[in-house]
């Protein structure tokens, strides 16, 4: 039970002495850096955990379910706070030189810590109303981080993103009113063993599309997307990419939880919905990822259009969809996160991430190059890339089950997305003419730091181990799915432990 308790406690543990060394910077980063390290060891022991005995519980103050907070860790959760772990370490370590002195002594590494802590507990909490508690965590610590520069910009970002996702919050606990006012309880079991007695279209759909549209703008779908593009391009590099991997992939990971626990019982009747939803995901952040010249709007529309690959998953509503979805999900946070570190490479070799006014990269920074190449080429779907064989999974789900219209748009973004990546390819490594017929390197002043490269090769390498290797992930995904799909095991384990 320490482990679980340990994916939140030890990043607030660590934000707290972050915070009051705060006119220290060199003891923050040490320490900033040190608790990622421990997240990710005691993360990985606790899916381990959790692949062995199925789930983990824990009832706060003794208190039984339904009338207690309960904090409890399944393979898909457990998996999600690990994959959270690594994102952290790579981002603190990255952070060490790419975070400026004055930003860490604004706090920078207790917010990110904070905001670690809300995504972990949202991963592993039993309860509705906690559930919005540790959202509203990372809206605090994540509109403070998108804002630190105190840039035109990032201000302006910033209040984009503030003020959709307070809008979110409304109608989440709009939702959760509902909920309550209907069932008398908040605990997810509960909630979850209480509608499955109950055929009741009213008492179950109005509060299913109120969570629908919550979570939908957490995880910036079709048409609750437009806040993403307009805010993820404006702060520090590092803060871009921990918000990429992470923050979008907590509403993914909220609505596959909705739909398996409490709405399992009248999935058809927002299985369409769904479906054009994933559609709509995909189409319209590939479309503006293909206009745009910046490297890093273009990687914000792409988040948008391949949250649509995820909720296609989960449309579907397949073992090997919700597999594919599940798989895709920790794809994506690994290839995305690192796209936008390289970027912020990108940016420190040339001084800007402007693709009409970089290029030659590919003769004068051959390995930056290859680091771009691995995570670009899996977004896109070429194998053996840990990225193909998440597309293919949730396309051969969409065959299985007959969803050909669906599979066809899938097939048609996953090409779109490849241009896109061949497009930044060609602007910043194969061109400019002048700067690769260059008699000496136009770049040579400006290296790249060790602390800043490391954590791309190590993303990098887990991309290509999970090409290359990807049955152990699919077999993770495949018991996380079947967990999720049989809702009884949750919630007898919640409500009726064994003593």
């Amino acid at each position: 039970m320490i482990l679980l308790l340990a994916s939140i406690l030890i990043p607030f543990v660590t934000a707290l002495v972050c915070l009051t060394n705060g006119n220290r910077p060199g003891v923050a980063r040490i320490v900033g850096v040190a608790g990622a390290a421990l997240l990710l060891l005691s993360s990985a022991l606790l899916l381990k955990e959790t692949l062995a005995s199925g789930f983990i519980v824990i009832q706060v103050g003794e208190w039984a379910a339904p009338f207690g907070i309960t904090l409890i860790a399944d393979v898909f959760s457990a998996s999600m706070v690990c994959i959270t772990g690594v994102v952290a370490l790579a981002c603190a370590i990255y952070s060490l030189r790419e975070i400026p002195e004055n930003l860490v002594r604004k706090h920078y590494f207790a917010l990110f810590h904070f905001l670690i802590m809300g995504v972990n507990g949202a991963f592993i909490t039993g309860d509705l109303f906690n559930l919005y508690v540790w959202f509203e965590i990372m809206l605090l610590s994540s509109f403070v981080l998108i804002t630190m520069g105190g840039g035109r910009d990032q201000l302006e970002g910033g209040v984009k993103y503030l003020v959709i996702n307070l809008f979110s919050s409304i109608l989440f606990l709009s939702g959760i009113g509902l909920i309550y006012g209907k069932l008398g309880t908040l605990n997810m079991a509960d909630i979850a063993f209480r509608l499955s007695q109950t055929d009741d279209a009213f008492l179950i759909n109005s509060s299913a599309m109120l969570l629908l549209a919550a979570f939908g703008v957490k995880a910036a779908i079709f048409p609750f997307f437009f806040w993403l593009p307009a805010s993820y391009h404006t702060p520090n590099i590092t803060i871009s990419a921990l918000f990429a991997g992470l923050l979008t992939k907590v509403g993914v990971y909220a609505l596959i939880r909705a739909y398996t626990l409490f709405f399992h019982t009248q999935f058809d009747v927002v299985q369409e919905i769904l479906l054009f939803l994933a559609g709509a995901t995909m189409v319209t952040g590939v479309l503006g990822a293909a206009v745009q010249y910046e490297i890093r709007k273009i990687l914000s529309f792409h988040i948008v259009s391949q949250i649509g690959y995820m909720i296609m998953g989960l449309a579907i509503g397949s073992s090997l969809a919700i597999a594919g979805a599940i798989f895709y999900t920790i794809h994506h946070i690994i290839v995305k996160t690192n796209l936008f570190l390289i970027t912020g490479l990108i940016i420190r070799k040339c001084g800007t991430a402007d693709l009409k006014k970089i290029g030659g990269l590919y003769k004068w920074a051959p390995g930056l190059s290859l680091l771009f190449f691995i995570p670009a080429f899996s977004l896109g779907g070429i194998p053996p890339l840990s990225g193909f064989w998440a597309k293919f999974t949730v396309i051969l789900a969409g065959l299985e089950t007959q969803h050909y219209i669906l599979v066809t748009v899938a097939l048609l973004v996953g090409v779109l997305t490849l241009f896109s990546m061949t497009k930044i390819w060609a602007e910043a490594f194969w061109k400019n003419k002048e700067q690769v017929d260059a008699e000496t390197d136009p770049y040579a002043g400006n290296k790249l730091p060790l602390s800043m490269t490391a954590p791309c090769i190590a993303l990098a390498a887990m991309t290509v181990a999970i090409g290359l290797f990807s049955n152990p992930l699919f077999v993770l995904a495949q018991t996380a799915s079947e967990q999720l799909l049989d809702p009884a095991a949750y919630i007898e384990t919640v409500l009726n432990p064994e003593p």
